[in-house]
C-alpha cells in the first residue's frame, strides 16, 4: 500500500532545517537577553542612589543642614529621629522625623553580595571590600563601593 502525500510525515532534511533555523534565533536572541539583565542592574544601580540621596537631602533639610553620621546611617533613616538625630523605632513627641527609607538598599551590580553595608570615604580599599556603599558625613555624598568597575557604556559605577 503507497501512502500519498497528505499521510507522510515530516522528512529528516525538513527537520534538520527547522532545528537550524530555531539555533539561529537562539544564537541571536541570548545575548541581547543578557545584555538587557546587565542593563537591569545599572538601572537598579541608579534608582537606588536616587532613593538613598533624596532620603540623604531630605533628613539633612528636616535636621538643620546636618548630614546623617557614618556610625548611625541606616538608624537615620530608617527609624524615627529627633532634632539632634537620636533614633527611636516608634515615633512620639520629640521624634518626629523619619523614616526616609525602609531599608538600605543592597548593591545591584558586580554580584559581590555586599548588602547595603554603608562605609566612610575614607576607608581604605581592603577594608572595604565588604561595604556595598561609600558616604561623605560631612557633605552628604554616596557612591557605589565598585572601585574601577564600569557599565557596558565604560561610565565607572562610581561616577554614577
Amino acid at each position: 500500500m503507497r501512502l500519498t502525500r497528505k499521510e507522510r510525515g515530516f522528512s529528516l532534511v525538513e527537520l534538520v532545517i527547522v532545528i537550524v533555523i530555531i539555533g539561529i534565533i537562539a544564537a541571536i536572541a541570548v545575548p541581547r537577553i543578557s545584555r538587557g539583565a546587565k542593563g537591569a542592574s545599572d538601572s537598579a544601580l541608579r534608582g537606588d542612589l536616587t532613593a538613598l540621596r533624596n532620603a540623604i537631602d531630605l533628613y539633612s533639610a528636616e535636621h538643620n543642614g546636618s548630614f546623617p553620621t557614618v556610625a548611625d546611617f541606616e538608624d537615620q533613616l530608617t527609624t524615627y529621629s529627633n532634632a539632634a538625630g537620636s533614633c527611636v523605632d516608634t515615633k512620639d513627641a520629640t521624634h518626629i522625623f523619619g523614616p526616609y527609607l525602609k531599608s538600605i538598599p543592597g548593591l545591584p551590580v558586580l554580584g559581590n553580595g555586599t548588602g547595603g553595608a554603608i562605609g566612610d570615604t575614607g576607608v581604605a580599599a581592603a577594608d572595604a571590600a565588604d561595604i556595598g556603599w561609600l558616604y561623605t558625613a560631612a557633605s552628604g555624598d554616596i557612591v557605589a563601593n565598585t572601585g574601577t568597575a564600569e557599565d557596558e557604556s565604560e561610565t565607572a559605577y562610581s561616577d554614577y
